[in-house]
């Protein structure tokens, strides 16, 4: 199979959750012999933080100018079996023309942005890699936030068939290794700054930080603001690059999650950190949200943290428990949340979609 995708970005981790996410897809895809194409725009704040420059298991087309590239890219899609457009494509509108027009195989959307998307439709804001008729054209509709969100892009958006495909991990990337002596730390959170996450931050993180000041806690990430409420037992690192996961997460006793409030409303909403972090063993604290436990088990895979009380509480566990916790998290996300999991899903959704439109369109022939 011929997967063509129009990503916002495969090349930079640098702010954003979709790279490593399809890097590990692309690379599992390459291992069952699929071939992926993944067309990226060429913008100055990912050229700068750039970590990737080839893509095993994928071809990576770096462009600056949509015009430029679009005849290769016509000629990619009406070759392909699958063509994709993605959330936060800086070319979705035009990408899903093309798509449409150029005709190929099976046309689909992939929102990893979903209740981002509908809130913005929800408050009448304009989606900018959504043109006018929403989710219509597309054959397909795929989610990486499960429950109600499914629903709403059907009803508000358009979509004629949904399925949820969640966040995965690369076993290979992510897994137990020695700690970094400078990322020794009892508690860490890795995660771009977002406003809307802010007060669950401050309630899980920097509270118990002033709480414990002798534990030392660690962010990692890019965006901070200079007014972040810094205190003194709490380190900071600049965009810790995706090679450098594994250690941040092992030099921790236990990671936080921490949900964009979006998408904490929406419920069934796996961050891929999360499943990088149990890949590592590393015990996990996060926040509440519904469909949380269909994922990891609640209490012995992941601890739950409602408070900063909360996370005090887990903090002084013993670090044998701390331990169990974080070796049943390892064990399920290598048993359930790969991304070669993850890969033969999408084959098996995209293979239930094309059988479907096989068969009515040969009951129209029929009738």
């Amino acid at each position: 199979m011929k997967l063509v995708i129009f990503g916002l970005t495969v090349s930079s981790s640098w702010g954003n959750g979709h790279a490593t996410l399809w890097r590990g897809l692309c690379r599992a895809l390459g291992d069952l012999g699929h071939t992926v194409v993944f067309f990226e725009r060429d913008v100055p704040y990912y050229a700068e933080h750039r970590d990737l420059t080839s893509l095993p298991g994928a071809r990576l087309e770096l462009f600056r100018d949509w015009e430029e590239v679009l005849p290769l890219a016509h000629r990619e899609v009406a070759d392909s079996d699958v063509a994709m457009v993605t959330s936060y494509s800086p070319d979705g509108v035009a990408a899903s023309e093309l798509i449409v027009e150029a005709g190929g195989g099976l046309r689909v959307f992939y929102d990893l942005d979903t209740p981002v998307t509908l809130d913005e439709f929800k408050h009448g804001q304009p989606i900018s890699y959504l043109g006018p008729r929403g989710l219509a054209d597309f054959d397909l509709v795929l989610s990486y936030t499960g429950g109600e969100a499914l629903e709403q892009l059907k009803t508000r958006l358009g979509a004629r068939r949904v399925a949820p495909l969640y966040g995965s991990v690369d076993p290979d990337v992510h897994r137990p290794v020695e700690p970094a002596p400078e990322m020794l730390c009892d508690l860490s959170y890795l995660g771009t700054y977002a406003a809307d996450r802010q007060p669950a931050l401050e309630e899980l993180f920097v509270k118990p930080a002033r709480t414990l000041p002798d534990r030392k806690f660690l962010i990692g990430g890019a965006q901070y603001p200079a007014d972040f409420p810094w205190t003194p037992n709490l380190y900071f690192l600049r965009h810790v690059e995706p090679r450098r996961h594994p250690a941040f997460y092992c030099s921790s006793r236990a990671t936080l999650n921490v949900t964009r409030r979006a998408m904490k409303q929406m419920g069934y909403c796996p961050s891929g950190r999360l499943f990088e972090a149990a890949a590592c063993g590393t015990p996990i604290l996060s926040d509440d949200w519904e469909g949380l436990g269909e994922f990891f088990r609640v209490g012995e895979d992941i601890l739950v943290a409602r408070s900063g009380e909360e996370v005090v509480a887990a903090l002084e566990r013993s670090p044998e428990d701390l331990r169990r916790i974080g070796h049943q998290a390892r064990e399920r996300a290598l048993a359930e949340h790969t991304a070669a999991h993850r890969a033969m899903e999408l084959l098996s959704i995209l293979e239930n979609v094309r059988t479907q439109a096989v068969e009515r369109g040969s009951m129209l022939e029929a009738r």
